[in-house]
């Protein structure tokens, strides 16, 4: 090849890199087309939109973006609707900021991004939002290729999405999921309440990862079968503090002639969960309601959890942290109380580091291979776990929750001391 040719491939070659888009990744500058939406009542205004990329219907507004190549557009919403929403079609990652937005759909989410690129919500610092869908769903709107969009959460996105800021977003779910990916979702900070209604479904939904970096994520979910987060794919929990209550019981469907019985659950992750830091803590109060449930490994190298089982088992085990292959402790620290059993698996229950305390109705077995000491307490030990007190077992401390209490409970703990 001679110099002239070589020059002219590495021309080209430069020019194909610089127009790449990395959607995955982003600084607020990469965003500089700022669209505006102030919501009021059943109307909403538009300013910014200099590319005519927004249709409104009362205080429905969509943003059609199907032809925008560039990851330069970011949707501010603000104001307040009782009957309104956000659809966005979109090419590119984008951003959304809510800086104090109050958005209420009777018949359908609150916000639905048809992007499958990333998108970026940030919660604008010292701003309230809030989200609310409807009870029941109009059918859905059909996009440009004449497909019927999907409807799955009062926030859904079909790609991955990032969550970010330092203010507060209230989701209400009363139909569906609160929070829905069929991508992954990443929150890195912001202070998230959400509420899923006996009508709902799951607190957060999601096909493809779950992680949480930082901030405070409270769910609150109540309908038969529900999961706080319902993940498909690997549960990361790196920081942060999560709060999960479900209350709901099991949840029983007849399909082809066969039963399937759904149980509630804090946590249900169809992969591996891995805990490495923030604070956990899960309460599951009805029949069956389970803590953690993973269908591969739990593994925790560090953070705390807590979680509390209380439901009967008329139909499956309220268990506190179960999993289809291993439980593996490393680190952090654990806290348990379970109407049935601490902890329970199909593989290994390895105890190789970490402070742990479980108790249950049940013996949990840790493995003999587990390389941190351990002691096991049954009925014939006579230990109370009473509700409101603080049970202290070989230097380990417990305040068992207020709402649980087992007579000559099985105990297992565990720490670096006793090793010594």
């Amino acid at each position: 090849m001679n110099m002239k040719k070589k020059l002219i491939g590495m021309t080209l070659l430069a020019a194909i890199l610089s127009g790449c888009v990395k959607d995955d990744k982003y600084e607020m500058s990469n965003f500089k087309s700022d669209i505006d939406i102030v919501f009021n009542g059943t109307t909403a205004t538009v300013t910014g939109d200099t590319n005519g990329f927004v249709s409104v219907n009362g205080a429905d507004v969509t943003v059609n973006g199907a032809n925008n190549t560039t990851a330069n557009m970011t949707i501010t919403l603000s104001g307040s609707t009782s009957e309104g929403s956000l659809l966005v079609y979109n090419l590119r990652s984008y951003t959304i900021v809510l800086n104090g937005v109050s958005i209420n759909n009777s018949d359908g989410p609150a916000i639905n991004n048809q992007a499958n690129k990333a998108l970026y919500i940030n919660i604008a610092d010292g701003t309230t939002n809030t989200l609310t869908d409807g009870t029941t769903y109009a059918p859905a709107p059909v996009n440009a290729k004449g497909d019927t969009i999907d409807q799955k959460a009062t926030l859904f996105s079909e790609g991955q999405f990032y969550l970010r800021g330092n203010g507060t977003l209230n989701i209400n779910a009363n139909a569906k999921n609160a929070i829905a990916s069929d991508d992954y979702v990443v929150m890195e900070s912001g202070n998230i309440n959400i509420s899923a209604s006996t009508t709902g479904s799951n607190g957060i939904k999601v096909n493809d990862g779950f992680t949480i970096k930082g901030g405070t994520l409270n769910i609150d979910v109540k309908a038969d079968g529900a999961r706080g987060i319902k993940n498909d794919a690997r549960t990361a929990i790196e920081g942060g503090n999560l709060n999960i209550t479900t209350s709901g019981g099991c949840k029983i469907e007849t399909v082809n002639g066969v039963k399937d019985t759904t149980s509630c659950a804090g946590i249900k992750s169809d992969s591996l969960l891995l805990m490495s830091g923030g604070v956990v803590n899960i309460v599951s109060t009805g029949d069956g309601g389970k803590g953690i449930n993973c269908s591969l490994n739990y593994e925790q190298t560090g953070g705390t959890l807590y979680v509390t089982t209380t439901g009967t088992k008329k139909v499956s085990n309220p268990h506190a942290v179960k999993a289809d292959a291993n439980i593996i402790f490393t680190g952090g620290e654990a806290y348990v109380a379970s109407a049935r059993k601490a902890f329970t698996c199909d593989g290994e229950l390895l105890i190789n580091g970490g402070t742990i305390m479980g108790i249950g109705k049940k013996v949990s077995t840790p493995s003999a291979n587990s390389t941190q000491a351990f002691k096991s307490y049954d009925e014939d030990d006579e230990i109370d776990a009473i509700g409101g007190e603080t049970l202290t077992i070989d230097g380990i401390s417990y305040a068992i929750p207020s709402i649980y209490t087992c007579k000559d409970a099985y105990i297992l703990v565990s720490s670096a001391h006793l090793n010594k």
